[in-house]
Protein backbone atom coordinates (compact mmCIF):
# COMPACT_ATOMS: atom_id res chain seq x y z
CA UNK A 1 0.00 0.00 0.00
CA UNK A 2 2.66 2.15 1.04
CA UNK A 3 4.76 1.71 -2.59
CA UNK A 4 1.40 2.15 -4.11
CA UNK A 5 0.98 6.07 -2.90
CA UNK A 6 4.11 6.53 -3.67
CA UNK A 7 4.06 5.57 -7.03
CA UNK A 8 0.64 7.20 -7.19
CA UNK A 9 1.57 10.89 -6.19
CA UNK A 10 4.97 10.42 -7.69
CA UNK A 11 2.75 9.73 -11.24
CA UNK A 12 0.54 13.22 -10.01
CA UNK A 13 3.19 15.30 -9.58
CA UNK A 14 4.57 13.85 -13.17
CA UNK A 15 1.48 15.39 -14.73
CA UNK A 16 0.99 18.26 -13.21
CA UNK A 17 4.79 18.77 -13.89
CA UNK A 18 4.09 18.03 -17.46
CA UNK A 19 0.77 20.48 -17.37
CA UNK A 20 2.93 23.31 -15.54
CA UNK A 21 5.64 23.11 -18.89
CA UNK A 22 2.99 23.11 -21.43
CA UNK A 23 0.89 25.81 -20.10
CA UNK A 24 3.96 27.41 -19.43
CA UNK A 25 5.61 28.02 -22.69
CA UNK A 26 2.05 28.94 -24.22
CA UNK A 27 1.68 31.70 -22.32
CA UNK A 28 5.03 32.46 -22.14
CA UNK A 29 4.58 32.68 -26.09
CA UNK A 30 1.05 34.89 -25.51
CA UNK A 31 2.91 37.16 -23.21
CA UNK A 32 5.62 37.85 -26.16
CA UNK A 33 2.62 39.24 -28.68
CA UNK A 34 1.94 42.89 -28.66
CA UNK A 35 -1.68 43.35 -27.87
CA UNK A 36 -3.45 45.66 -29.94
CA UNK A 37 -4.94 48.66 -28.51
CA UNK A 38 -7.90 50.59 -30.69
CA UNK A 39 -8.32 54.34 -30.30
CA UNK A 40 -10.94 55.58 -28.14
CA UNK A 41 -11.01 52.66 -25.61
CA UNK A 42 -11.39 52.03 -22.29
CA UNK A 43 -8.42 51.16 -19.34
CA UNK A 44 -10.75 48.52 -16.58
CA UNK A 45 -8.95 48.29 -13.64
CA UNK A 46 -10.59 45.81 -11.58
CA UNK A 47 -9.65 45.40 -7.27
CA UNK A 48 -11.20 42.52 -6.34
CA UNK A 49 -9.16 39.60 -4.07
CA UNK A 50 -5.36 40.11 -2.89
CA UNK A 51 -3.79 43.09 -4.20
CA UNK A 52 0.04 42.62 -3.76
CA UNK A 53 2.06 45.45 -3.70
CA UNK A 54 4.20 43.80 -6.30
CA UNK A 55 4.76 40.32 -7.79
CA UNK A 56 4.72 37.38 -5.76
CA UNK A 57 7.98 34.79 -5.52
CA UNK A 58 6.98 32.09 -7.97
CA UNK A 59 7.13 33.90 -10.94
CA UNK A 60 4.79 32.71 -14.24
CA UNK A 61 4.39 29.40 -12.65
CA UNK A 62 2.11 31.15 -9.80
CA UNK A 63 0.48 32.43 -12.80
CA UNK A 64 -0.63 29.31 -14.07
CA UNK A 65 -1.53 27.43 -11.30
CA UNK A 66 -2.64 29.68 -8.95
CA UNK A 67 -4.06 33.23 -10.91
CA UNK A 68 -2.14 36.34 -11.87
CA UNK A 69 -2.55 38.23 -8.74
CA UNK A 70 -3.15 42.30 -9.42
CA UNK A 71 -0.17 44.65 -7.72
CA UNK A 72 -0.45 47.84 -6.84
CA UNK A 73 2.73 48.55 -8.60
CA UNK A 74 0.90 47.02 -12.12
CA UNK A 75 -1.91 49.39 -11.35
CA UNK A 76 0.38 52.57 -10.90
CA UNK A 77 2.21 51.97 -13.99
CA UNK A 78 -0.86 51.38 -16.26
CA UNK A 79 -2.50 54.37 -15.08
CA UNK A 80 0.72 56.14 -15.95
CA UNK A 81 0.87 54.95 -19.06
CA UNK A 82 -3.37 55.68 -19.48
CA UNK A 83 -2.46 59.35 -18.83
CA UNK A 84 -0.17 59.71 -21.93
CA UNK A 85 -1.79 57.04 -24.46
CA UNK A 86 -3.64 58.72 -27.36
CA UNK A 87 -5.51 55.59 -27.54
CA UNK A 88 -7.19 55.52 -24.07
CA UNK A 89 -10.29 57.42 -23.63
CA UNK A 90 -10.46 57.36 -19.79
CA UNK A 91 -10.17 54.25 -16.96
CA UNK A 92 -12.51 52.15 -15.61
CA UNK A 93 -12.25 51.23 -11.65
CA UNK A 94 -13.96 48.31 -10.99
CA UNK A 95 -14.43 48.04 -7.52
CA UNK A 96 -15.43 45.17 -4.89
CA UNK A 97 -15.33 45.73 -1.25
CA UNK A 98 -13.95 41.80 -1.59
CA UNK A 99 -10.51 43.23 -1.88
CA UNK A 100 -7.37 43.40 0.48
CA UNK A 101 -5.89 46.63 -0.08
CA UNK A 102 -4.97 48.61 2.81
CA UNK A 103 -5.66 52.63 3.35
CA UNK A 104 -1.93 53.48 2.31
CA UNK A 105 -2.05 51.46 -1.20
CA UNK A 106 -6.20 53.22 -2.02
CA UNK A 107 -4.08 56.55 -1.29
CA UNK A 108 -1.61 55.68 -4.03
CA UNK A 109 -4.54 54.78 -6.33
CA UNK A 110 -6.15 57.78 -5.70
CA UNK A 111 -3.02 59.97 -6.44
CA UNK A 112 -2.97 57.20 -10.09
CA UNK A 113 -6.81 58.60 -10.17
CA UNK A 114 -6.02 62.63 -10.04
CA UNK A 115 -2.60 62.07 -12.55
CA UNK A 116 -5.37 60.44 -15.22
CA UNK A 117 -7.86 63.08 -14.53
CA UNK A 118 -4.98 65.73 -14.55
CA UNK A 119 -4.23 64.67 -18.48
CA UNK A 120 -7.56 65.66 -19.60
CA UNK A 121 -9.26 61.84 -19.14
CA UNK A 122 -12.18 60.65 -17.00
CA UNK A 123 -11.81 58.14 -14.35
CA UNK A 124 -15.06 56.65 -13.95
CA UNK A 125 -16.02 53.62 -11.28
CA UNK A 126 -18.09 50.57 -11.71
CA UNK A 127 -18.70 48.44 -8.72
CA UNK A 128 -21.75 45.73 -7.13
CA UNK A 129 -20.27 45.42 -3.93
CA UNK A 130 -18.86 48.85 -1.69
CA UNK A 131 -17.79 49.31 1.82
CA UNK A 132 -16.42 52.53 3.48
CA UNK A 133 -12.71 51.30 2.68
CA UNK A 134 -13.08 51.09 -0.76
CA UNK A 135 -15.28 54.03 -1.07
CA UNK A 136 -11.81 55.86 -0.31
CA UNK A 137 -11.06 54.81 -3.43
CA UNK A 138 -14.15 55.45 -5.94
CA UNK A 139 -14.71 58.84 -4.08
CA UNK A 140 -11.78 60.09 -5.83
CA UNK A 141 -13.24 59.14 -9.33
CA UNK A 142 -15.33 61.46 -11.54
CA UNK A 143 -18.09 59.27 -11.49
CA UNK A 144 -19.82 56.66 -9.54
CA UNK A 145 -21.91 53.70 -11.06
CA UNK A 146 -23.40 50.62 -9.32
CA UNK A 147 -26.32 48.00 -10.85
CA UNK A 148 -29.73 47.92 -8.68
CA UNK A 149 -28.99 45.14 -6.41
CA UNK A 150 -25.29 46.37 -5.50
CA UNK A 151 -24.60 45.93 -1.40
CA UNK A 152 -23.30 49.34 0.03
CA UNK A 153 -21.95 49.13 3.40
CA UNK A 154 -21.26 52.80 5.17
CA UNK A 155 -20.22 52.53 8.51
CA UNK A 156 -18.25 53.88 11.03
CA UNK A 157 -13.92 52.63 11.89
CA UNK A 158 -13.92 49.94 14.43
CA UNK A 159 -11.31 47.56 15.29
CA UNK A 160 -11.31 44.20 16.98
CA UNK A 161 -7.96 42.30 17.99
CA UNK A 162 -8.18 38.89 19.04
CA UNK A 163 -6.51 37.48 21.63
CA UNK A 164 -6.08 33.53 22.05
CA UNK A 165 -4.32 33.71 25.39
CA UNK A 166 -7.61 31.35 27.01
CA UNK A 167 -6.84 28.96 24.12
CA UNK A 168 -3.87 28.45 25.00
CA UNK A 169 -4.35 27.97 28.68
CA UNK A 170 -6.73 25.27 27.58
CA UNK A 171 -4.28 23.52 25.04
CA UNK A 172 -1.94 23.65 28.32
CA UNK A 173 0.20 25.67 26.49
CA UNK A 174 2.54 28.75 28.70
CA UNK A 175 3.56 31.85 27.28
CA UNK A 176 7.13 33.41 28.23
CA UNK A 177 7.03 36.25 26.68
CA UNK A 178 9.36 39.40 27.02
CA UNK A 179 8.16 42.24 25.29
CA UNK A 180 9.58 45.90 25.00
CA UNK A 181 7.41 47.66 25.93
CA UNK A 182 4.13 48.46 26.99
CA UNK A 183 2.48 49.58 23.07
CA UNK A 184 4.30 46.41 21.71
CA UNK A 185 0.13 44.79 21.55
CA UNK A 186 1.06 42.36 19.25
CA UNK A 187 2.37 40.37 22.22
CA UNK A 188 -1.00 40.81 23.93
CA UNK A 189 -2.31 38.01 21.93
CA UNK A 190 -0.99 35.31 23.57
CA UNK A 191 -0.30 37.15 26.94
CA UNK A 192 -4.20 38.44 27.73
CA UNK A 193 -7.31 38.38 27.32
CA UNK A 194 -8.54 41.63 26.67
CA UNK A 195 -6.91 44.95 25.41
CA UNK A 196 -4.52 46.77 27.51
CA UNK A 197 -5.02 50.48 28.00
CA UNK A 198 -1.67 51.11 26.02
CA UNK A 199 -2.87 49.41 23.09
CA UNK A 200 -6.16 50.72 23.01
CA UNK A 201 -4.57 54.23 23.35
CA UNK A 202 -2.47 53.73 20.60
CA UNK A 203 -5.55 52.55 18.49
CA UNK A 204 -7.51 55.45 19.36
CA UNK A 205 -4.99 57.60 18.14
CA UNK A 206 -4.64 55.91 14.77
CA UNK A 207 -8.20 55.63 14.29
CA UNK A 208 -8.38 59.19 15.23
CA UNK A 209 -5.96 59.90 12.32
CA UNK A 210 -7.75 57.31 10.11
CA UNK A 211 -11.32 59.59 10.53
CA UNK A 212 -9.73 63.09 9.93
CA UNK A 213 -7.97 61.68 6.46
CA UNK A 214 -11.35 60.57 5.47
CA UNK A 215 -13.24 63.29 6.21
CA UNK A 216 -11.19 65.43 4.73
CA UNK A 217 -11.11 62.91 1.24
CA UNK A 218 -14.62 62.63 1.16
CA UNK A 219 -15.13 66.79 1.52
CA UNK A 220 -12.63 67.87 -0.97
CA UNK A 221 -14.16 64.54 -3.42
CA UNK A 222 -17.86 64.37 -3.08
CA UNK A 223 -18.72 67.62 -1.05
CA UNK A 224 -20.09 64.95 1.69
CA UNK A 225 -19.44 66.96 5.11
CA UNK A 226 -18.02 65.33 8.76
CA UNK A 227 -21.55 65.67 9.70
CA UNK A 228 -23.13 64.48 6.70
CA UNK A 229 -20.28 60.91 7.27
CA UNK A 230 -21.63 60.57 10.39
CA UNK A 231 -25.26 61.24 9.52
CA UNK A 232 -24.42 58.11 6.95
CA UNK A 233 -23.12 55.26 8.96
CA UNK A 234 -25.92 55.77 11.27
CA UNK A 235 -27.83 54.36 8.28
CA UNK A 236 -25.51 52.04 7.80
CA UNK A 237 -26.67 49.67 4.74
CA UNK A 238 -28.01 51.26 1.65
CA UNK A 239 -29.76 50.03 -1.69
CA UNK A 240 -27.92 51.46 -4.62
CA UNK A 241 -31.08 53.53 -5.04
CA UNK A 242 -30.95 54.97 -1.69
CA UNK A 243 -26.87 55.38 -1.96
CA UNK A 244 -27.55 57.68 -4.93
CA UNK A 245 -30.54 59.68 -3.02
CA UNK A 246 -27.58 60.03 -0.01
CA UNK A 247 -25.38 61.43 -2.88
CA UNK A 248 -22.29 58.26 -2.87
CA UNK A 249 -23.95 56.97 -5.45
CA UNK A 250 -23.97 59.22 -9.11
CA UNK A 251 -25.97 56.36 -10.78
CA UNK A 252 -27.69 52.99 -11.21
CA UNK A 253 -27.06 50.80 -13.93
CA UNK A 254 -26.00 47.93 -15.05
CA UNK A 255 -22.91 47.08 -17.04
CA UNK A 256 -23.90 47.36 -20.07
CA UNK A 257 -25.68 50.56 -19.89
CA UNK A 258 -23.16 52.05 -18.32
CA UNK A 259 -20.69 50.52 -22.03
CA UNK A 260 -23.90 51.56 -24.29
CA UNK A 261 -23.12 55.35 -22.99
CA UNK A 262 -19.09 55.23 -23.26
CA UNK A 263 -19.07 53.08 -26.22
CA UNK A 264 -18.69 54.56 -30.00
CA UNK A 265 -21.57 55.52 -32.01
CA UNK A 266 -20.92 52.68 -34.17
CA UNK A 267 -19.33 50.47 -31.75
CA UNK A 268 -21.92 46.97 -30.54
CA UNK A 269 -19.70 47.49 -27.64
CA UNK A 270 -17.00 49.58 -25.35
CA UNK A 271 -13.76 48.68 -26.39
CA UNK A 272 -11.96 48.26 -23.75
CA UNK A 273 -8.58 46.68 -22.61
CA UNK A 274 -7.63 44.89 -19.29
CA UNK A 275 -4.85 45.63 -17.11
CA UNK A 276 -3.29 42.27 -17.43
CA UNK A 277 -3.20 42.90 -21.24
CA UNK A 278 -2.22 46.38 -20.95
CA UNK A 279 0.75 45.36 -18.89
CA UNK A 280 2.30 43.93 -22.02
CA UNK A 281 2.55 47.64 -23.38
CA UNK A 282 6.17 48.99 -22.41
CA UNK A 283 6.40 52.37 -20.82
CA UNK A 284 9.00 53.32 -23.30
CA UNK A 285 6.96 53.16 -26.17
CA UNK A 286 4.51 56.10 -24.26
CA UNK A 287 7.74 58.02 -24.33
CA UNK A 288 7.97 57.31 -20.56
CA UNK A 289 11.72 56.78 -20.19
CA UNK A 290 15.19 58.50 -19.68
CA UNK A 291 18.99 58.29 -20.25
CA UNK A 292 19.00 57.88 -16.11
CA UNK A 293 17.78 54.85 -14.53
CA UNK A 294 16.42 54.60 -10.97
CA UNK A 295 15.97 51.02 -9.44
CA UNK A 296 12.81 50.06 -7.43
CA UNK A 297 13.53 47.40 -5.65
CA UNK A 298 10.11 45.84 -3.71
CA UNK A 299 10.50 44.06 -0.32
CA UNK A 300 6.75 42.89 1.01
CA UNK A 301 5.80 40.56 3.25
CA UNK A 302 6.87 39.03 6.50
CA UNK A 303 10.74 39.60 7.03
CA UNK A 304 12.19 36.07 7.87
CA UNK A 305 14.39 32.96 5.89
CA UNK A 306 16.96 33.47 3.48
CA UNK A 307 14.89 33.43 0.52
CA UNK A 308 11.95 35.26 -0.70
CA UNK A 309 9.16 32.75 -0.61
CA UNK A 310 5.29 32.00 -0.49
CA UNK A 311 4.40 30.53 3.04
CA UNK A 312 0.98 28.94 2.40
CA UNK A 313 -0.39 30.41 5.84
CA UNK A 314 1.65 33.45 6.25
CA UNK A 315 1.44 34.64 2.50
CA UNK A 316 5.05 36.80 1.07
CA UNK A 317 7.91 36.15 3.07
CA UNK A 318 10.94 38.34 2.68
CA UNK A 319 14.20 36.65 2.41
CA UNK A 320 17.35 38.55 4.05
CA UNK A 321 19.49 36.77 0.91
CA UNK A 322 16.85 37.54 -1.53
CA UNK A 323 16.43 41.24 -1.19
CA UNK A 324 19.94 42.21 -0.33
CA UNK A 325 21.00 40.30 -3.58
CA UNK A 326 18.56 42.74 -5.19
CA UNK A 327 19.88 45.62 -3.12
CA UNK A 328 23.92 44.48 -4.01
CA UNK A 329 22.71 44.32 -8.11
CA UNK A 330 21.58 48.24 -8.33
CA UNK A 331 24.33 49.31 -6.38
CA UNK A 332 27.02 47.13 -8.46
CA UNK A 333 25.17 48.50 -11.85
CA UNK A 334 26.82 51.96 -13.20
CA UNK A 335 23.64 52.71 -15.06
CA UNK A 336 21.43 53.17 -12.01
CA UNK A 337 21.34 56.73 -10.50
CA UNK A 338 19.77 56.12 -7.27
CA UNK A 339 17.37 53.45 -5.67
CA UNK A 340 14.23 53.75 -3.98
CA UNK A 341 13.46 50.89 -1.31
CA UNK A 342 9.69 50.20 -1.70
CA UNK A 343 8.89 48.47 1.68
CA UNK A 344 5.77 47.01 2.51
CA UNK A 345 6.21 44.57 5.22
CA UNK A 346 4.97 44.48 9.35
CA UNK A 347 8.21 43.24 10.27
CA UNK A 348 9.40 39.86 11.60
CA UNK A 349 12.87 38.34 12.37
CA UNK A 350 15.37 40.80 14.05
CA UNK A 351 18.61 39.17 12.33
CA UNK A 352 17.26 38.94 8.87
CA UNK A 353 15.57 43.11 9.28
CA UNK A 354 19.39 43.74 10.48
CA UNK A 355 20.78 42.34 7.40
CA UNK A 356 18.88 44.36 4.84
CA UNK A 357 19.33 47.24 6.74
CA UNK A 358 23.15 46.97 6.80
CA UNK A 359 22.61 46.14 3.16
CA UNK A 360 20.82 49.57 2.56
CA UNK A 361 23.77 51.49 4.86
CA UNK A 362 26.22 49.90 2.39
CA UNK A 363 24.36 51.09 -0.52
CA UNK A 364 24.03 54.91 0.55
CA UNK A 365 28.12 55.40 0.27
CA UNK A 366 27.71 54.32 -2.91
CA UNK A 367 24.91 56.26 -4.41
CA UNK A 368 21.54 57.38 -3.21
CA UNK A 369 18.80 55.60 -1.41
CA UNK A 370 15.28 56.23 -0.93
CA UNK A 371 12.61 54.36 1.09
CA UNK A 372 9.20 54.31 -0.12
CA UNK A 373 6.52 53.22 2.20
CA UNK A 374 3.35 51.55 1.14
CA UNK A 375 0.22 49.81 3.83
CA UNK A 376 3.08 49.12 6.25
CA UNK A 377 6.81 49.70 7.64
CA UNK A 378 6.50 48.95 11.30
CA UNK A 379 8.67 46.99 13.79
CA UNK A 380 11.27 45.22 10.92
CA UNK A 381 9.52 47.19 8.20
CA UNK A 382 10.96 50.49 9.79
CA UNK A 383 14.69 48.77 10.65
CA UNK A 384 14.97 47.78 7.10
CA UNK A 385 14.27 51.06 6.31
CA UNK A 386 15.49 54.09 8.49
CA UNK A 387 19.49 53.31 6.99
CA UNK A 388 18.01 54.82 3.88
CA UNK A 389 18.77 59.08 2.99
CA UNK A 390 15.64 59.49 2.80
CA UNK A 391 12.88 57.80 3.74
CA UNK A 392 9.24 58.77 2.44
CA UNK A 393 5.63 57.45 3.68
CA UNK A 394 2.25 57.79 2.66
CA UNK A 395 -0.02 59.60 4.88
CA UNK A 396 -1.83 56.45 5.83
CA UNK A 397 1.35 54.22 6.07
CA UNK A 398 1.66 52.01 9.21
CA UNK A 399 5.08 52.89 10.52
CA UNK A 400 7.06 53.22 13.80
CA UNK A 401 6.88 50.27 16.34
CA UNK A 402 10.35 50.27 17.53
CA UNK A 403 10.33 47.31 19.66
CA UNK A 404 11.06 44.28 20.26
CA UNK A 405 9.48 40.82 21.36
CA UNK A 406 11.31 37.61 22.66
CA UNK A 407 9.36 34.42 23.89
CA UNK A 408 9.34 31.02 24.27
CA UNK A 409 6.09 28.31 24.73
CA UNK A 410 6.08 26.15 27.62
CA UNK A 411 4.28 22.96 25.89
CA UNK A 412 4.60 20.80 28.67
CA UNK A 413 1.15 20.63 30.01
CA UNK A 414 0.13 20.14 26.15
CA UNK A 415 2.35 17.46 25.40
CA UNK A 416 1.40 15.84 28.97
CA UNK A 417 -2.54 16.31 27.53
CA UNK A 418 -0.93 13.99 24.30
CA UNK A 419 0.78 11.53 26.27
CA UNK A 420 4.35 12.71 25.43
CA UNK A 421 6.84 12.82 27.76
CA UNK A 422 10.94 13.42 28.12
CA UNK A 423 13.69 12.58 29.40
CA UNK A 424 16.88 14.83 29.15
CA UNK A 425 20.61 14.30 29.24
CA UNK A 426 22.69 17.76 29.72
CA UNK A 427 26.34 18.49 29.74
CA UNK A 428 27.12 22.28 30.56
CA UNK A 429 25.23 25.45 32.52
CA UNK A 430 21.52 26.16 30.46
CA UNK A 431 21.60 23.79 28.42
CA UNK A 432 17.76 23.22 28.56
CA UNK A 433 17.21 27.34 29.01
CA UNK A 434 15.38 26.93 25.79
CA UNK A 435 13.12 24.11 26.26
CA UNK A 436 9.86 23.88 25.46
CA UNK A 437 8.92 21.60 28.13
CA UNK A 438 9.91 23.89 30.94
CA UNK A 439 9.01 27.54 32.23
CA UNK A 440 12.66 29.73 32.76
CA UNK A 441 14.19 29.81 35.74
CA UNK A 442 14.49 32.97 37.91
CA UNK A 443 18.15 33.31 36.57
CA UNK A 444 17.84 32.26 32.60
CA UNK A 445 14.92 34.54 32.23
CA UNK A 446 17.24 37.48 33.96
CA UNK A 447 19.44 36.65 31.36
CA UNK A 448 16.24 36.37 28.76
CA UNK A 449 15.57 39.65 29.15
CA UNK A 450 18.81 41.28 29.89
CA UNK A 451 20.35 40.07 26.26
CA UNK A 452 16.50 41.32 25.33
CA UNK A 453 17.18 44.67 26.35
CA UNK A 454 20.48 45.06 25.11
CA UNK A 455 19.79 44.04 21.52
CA UNK A 456 17.35 46.42 21.26
CA UNK A 457 19.24 49.26 23.11
CA UNK A 458 21.90 48.94 20.74
CA UNK A 459 18.82 49.74 17.93
CA UNK A 460 17.06 52.46 19.39
CA UNK A 461 20.56 54.67 19.84
CA UNK A 462 21.43 53.99 16.13
CA UNK A 463 17.66 55.48 14.84
CA UNK A 464 18.70 58.08 17.34
CA UNK A 465 22.07 58.60 15.54
CA UNK A 466 20.38 58.08 12.12
CA UNK A 467 17.27 60.31 12.42
CA UNK A 468 19.43 62.85 14.17
CA UNK A 469 17.30 63.05 17.50
CA UNK A 470 18.12 62.21 20.96
CA UNK A 471 17.99 58.93 22.28
CA UNK A 472 15.17 60.31 24.96
CA UNK A 473 13.17 61.77 21.79
CA UNK A 474 13.05 58.35 20.25
CA UNK A 475 12.35 56.61 23.22
CA UNK A 476 9.32 58.54 23.70
CA UNK A 477 8.20 57.56 20.07
CA UNK A 478 9.17 54.24 20.47
CA UNK A 479 9.02 50.76 22.75
CA UNK A 480 5.97 49.70 20.15
CA UNK A 481 4.13 52.73 19.40
CA UNK A 482 2.23 52.64 16.58
CA UNK A 483 2.15 55.98 14.23
CA UNK A 484 0.86 57.07 10.50
CA UNK A 485 2.46 58.29 8.06
CA UNK A 486 1.21 61.55 8.65
CA UNK A 487 2.24 61.52 12.42
CA UNK A 488 5.65 60.26 11.94
CA UNK A 489 6.27 63.23 9.75
CA UNK A 490 5.12 65.44 12.48
CA UNK A 491 7.45 63.62 14.98
CA UNK A 492 10.55 63.08 12.83
CA UNK A 493 10.54 59.33 12.17
CA UNK A 494 10.15 60.02 8.26
CA UNK A 495 11.16 62.56 6.51
CA UNK A 496 8.20 63.14 3.77
CA UNK A 497 5.11 62.22 3.04
CA UNK A 498 4.12 60.50 -0.32
CA UNK A 499 3.88 57.50 -2.69
CA UNK A 500 6.29 55.69 -5.18
CA UNK A 501 6.21 59.11 -7.43
CA UNK A 502 7.49 61.54 -4.84
CA UNK A 503 9.79 58.81 -3.56
CA UNK A 504 11.48 58.51 -6.94
CA UNK A 505 11.23 62.84 -6.99
CA UNK A 506 12.98 63.12 -4.14
CA UNK A 507 15.39 60.34 -5.44
CA UNK A 508 16.21 62.11 -8.42
CA UNK A 509 16.95 65.28 -6.93
CA UNK A 510 19.59 63.09 -4.71
CA UNK A 511 20.74 61.55 -7.49
CA UNK A 512 21.15 65.33 -8.93
CA UNK A 513 18.97 64.62 -12.22
CA UNK A 514 16.48 67.69 -13.15
CA UNK A 515 13.31 67.57 -11.88
CA UNK A 516 11.65 67.61 -15.07
CA UNK A 517 13.62 65.30 -16.65
CA UNK A 518 12.18 61.85 -17.56
CA UNK A 519 13.92 58.73 -15.90
CA UNK A 520 13.96 54.75 -17.06
CA UNK A 521 12.30 53.11 -13.98
CA UNK A 522 13.33 49.52 -13.49
CA UNK A 523 11.70 47.10 -10.79
CA UNK A 524 13.84 44.84 -9.10
CA UNK A 525 13.08 41.55 -9.14
CA UNK A 526 12.57 41.18 -12.23
CA UNK A 527 9.92 38.81 -12.86
CA UNK A 528 11.19 35.63 -14.22
CA UNK A 529 10.10 33.98 -17.35
CA UNK A 530 8.76 30.28 -16.99
CA UNK A 531 11.94 28.22 -18.02
CA UNK A 532 13.79 30.54 -15.41
CA UNK A 533 11.39 29.38 -12.84
CA UNK A 534 11.42 25.64 -13.73
CA UNK A 535 15.49 25.77 -13.20
CA UNK A 536 15.79 28.42 -10.38
CA UNK A 537 17.34 27.52 -7.08
CA UNK A 538 14.95 28.97 -5.08
CA UNK A 539 11.94 26.32 -6.42
CA UNK A 540 9.86 27.66 -8.70
CA UNK A 541 7.17 24.61 -8.47
CA UNK A 542 7.40 25.12 -4.83
CA UNK A 543 6.74 28.62 -4.83
CA UNK A 544 3.76 27.96 -7.05
CA UNK A 545 2.28 25.36 -5.09
CA UNK A 546 2.67 27.36 -2.41
CA UNK A 547 1.35 29.99 -3.81
CA UNK A 548 -2.42 28.21 -4.79
CA UNK A 549 -2.19 27.10 -1.19
CA UNK A 550 -2.05 30.41 0.20
CA UNK A 551 -4.48 32.00 -2.74
CA UNK A 552 -7.06 29.18 -1.74
CA UNK A 553 -6.80 29.72 2.09
CA UNK A 554 -6.92 32.97 2.31
CA UNK A 555 -8.74 34.37 -1.11
CA UNK A 556 -10.80 31.89 -1.62
CA UNK A 557 -11.99 31.35 1.73
CA UNK A 558 -11.67 34.41 2.91
CA UNK A 559 -14.54 35.78 0.14
CA UNK A 560 -16.57 33.02 0.93
CA UNK A 561 -16.63 34.34 4.18
CA UNK A 562 -16.72 37.84 3.17
CA UNK A 563 -20.08 36.68 0.76
CA UNK A 564 -22.19 35.22 3.82
CA UNK A 565 -21.39 38.83 6.16
CA UNK A 566 -20.86 41.17 3.68
CA UNK A 567 -23.10 43.09 5.88
CA UNK A 568 -20.26 43.33 8.56
CA UNK A 569 -17.06 45.48 8.71
CA UNK A 570 -14.60 45.27 10.89
CA UNK A 571 -10.74 46.17 11.07
CA UNK A 572 -8.87 42.70 12.42
CA UNK A 573 -5.67 43.09 14.35
CA UNK A 574 -3.72 45.99 15.23
CA UNK A 575 -1.49 46.08 11.68
CA UNK A 576 -4.68 46.10 8.92
CA UNK A 577 -7.78 48.81 8.70
CA UNK A 578 -10.36 47.98 7.10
Amino acid sequence: MKSFLKTFFAILLSFVVIFAIFAGVAVSKIGQGNVKIKNHSYLVVDIYGKILEYNPPGGILSEIMGGEPETLQRILDNMAKAAVDKRIDGVIMRLSSSNSAGLAKLEEMRDAVKKVQAAGKKVLCFTDSMDRKTYYLAAACDSIFAPPPANFSFVGFGVGVPHVKGTLDKLGIKPNVHKIKEYKSAAEVVMRKDMSKYARENEEWMLSEYWDIFARALKNDRGIDEAKITELMKHALFTSGEAQSAGLVDRVCYWDQLEDVLKQKDDKRLRTVTSAQYASVAPAKLGLKGKKKIAVIHAQGTIGGRENKIDPLFGVMMGHESVCAQIRKARLDKNVAAIVFRVDSPGGEGLASDLISREIEITTRVKPVVVSMVDVAASGGYYISYKADKLVADPLTITGSIGSIALKFNMHDFYKKLGVTFGFVTKGPNALMMSSDKDFTKEEWQRFTENHWAGFNMWLEDVAAKRKMSVEKVTSLAYGRVWSGRQAKENGLVDELGGLDRAIDVAKELAGIPAGRKVTIVNYPRKKGFLQMVLSKSGGITAAVNWVLYRYIHQDIWQSWHSLSERSDYLMAPMKLD
